[in-house]
């Protein structure tokens, strides 16, 4: 995955907080521990003074020098052994003491034997994700901010009652994002504008975001868009927006339908929906079109693989976001 230098400092930094953070509270426990146990500070900086010893002994190349180093050997692990029984007392153990790092292979520095290690490219990953999400307001979609009190509960022409419609997929969405896993099940909400795709789409990310999932939400506009400009060459940043939307543990886009269609964007959607659906990666899809717009939109073929591969959501009702302001402003 390409990746810039920002998203690349921003990685780094975050594992650097980790390895500072793990060290502090290992630090902070020693403490506590010298305090009950004045012996157990005068072992260590005995253990510490034994590898100064060795290291002089070493670095003036004695005569005796040999009879010096198995002396200072015996004397550490004497102090060792004490050291150890003295936890002991405390059913704790030398390895309990010291730093708990997230990454045990590399210790939380990002670097193994000169190579990145897996924990950073995570971490890189991870940051790339935030970054394409930087402008989306998680904290105001969530479920219980989700009303239905906007939806008629009385049946339209059809017979149907939005309010009950919106309360089953309120309730399939709740439950969606509360059981999600990386072979989840893909969506496509349907529906005319203002009937609460989005936000029940963002109420998802948030939880989802919330369990430690890697994931990406965007208008189809604006991701198609940096991907275009990143293929062109009109990007300052080397990074690879496709690659991310096509590794990341659940993909929303919103508003299909609504971006400049050119060769280029329509090989992208089908890139983005055919592979995510061959490698099992759940993707969630708005839109605003019915079967037959997207049908003709963007062709049969696609379009019969999401109906085929995805659960589809219609949603009904009134234009929810009317309503509210028509309440808003009455009100005021």
């Amino acid at each position: 995955m390409k990746f810039d230098s920002v998203t690349l400092q921003m990685a780094e930094e975050r594992l650097r907080q980790r390895r500072n953070d793990a060290e502090a509270r290992a630090e902070k426990q020693k403490e506590t521990l010298y305090k009950a146990l004045p012996r157990l500070a005068e072992l260590q900086s005995g253990l510490a003074g034994t590898g100064t010893k060795l290291v002089r002994v070493v670095l003036n190349k004695e005569p005796d020098g040999n009879e010096q180093i198995e002396a200072i050997r015996r004397e550490n692990l004497a102090l060792q052994e004490e050291r150890r029984a003295l936890l002991a007392e405390r059913n704790l153990t030398p390895e309990d003491i010291l730093p708990k790092y997230s990454c045990p292979a590399c210790s939380d520095e990002g670097y193994l034997d000169g190579k990145m290690c897996e924990c950073l490219k995570l971490m890189i990953k991870q940051c790339a994700y935030e970054r394409l999400n930087t402008s989306i307001p998680l904290a105001g979609y969530t479920f219980s901010l989700f009303s239905l009190d906007y939806y008629d509960a009385e049946p339209d022409s059809r017979g149907i009652s939005p309010r009950k419609r919106m309360e089953g997929i309120h309730q399939f969405c709740r439950q969606y994002a509360k059981e999600f896993q990386p072979h989840a099940d893909s969506i496509l909400m349907q529906g005319a504008t203002g009937l609460g795709k989005t936000h029940l789409s963002l109420a998802i990310a948030n939880e989802v975001i919330g369990k430690g999932y890697g994931v990406v939400y965007g208008s189809i506009q604006n991701l198609t868009s940096q991907m275009e400009k990143e293929k062109f060459g009109r990007s300052s940043q080397p990074e690879d927006t496709m690659q991310s939307l096509l590794s990341c543990d659940l993909l929303i886009l919103d508003d299909l339908g609504t971006e400049f269609m050119t060769g280029f964007v329509g090989s992208a959607i089908h890139t983005l929906i055919n592979t995510r659906l061959l490698q099992e990666k759940p993707t969630i899809i708005s839109t605003n079109l019915s079967p037959g717009e997207l049908e003709e939109r963007y062709g049969e073929r696609i379009v019969s693989r999401m109906i085929g591969g995805y659960r589809v959501l219609s949603y009904i009702g009134s234009d929810v976001r009317q309503k509210k302001r028509f309440q808003t402003s009455s009100s005021s």
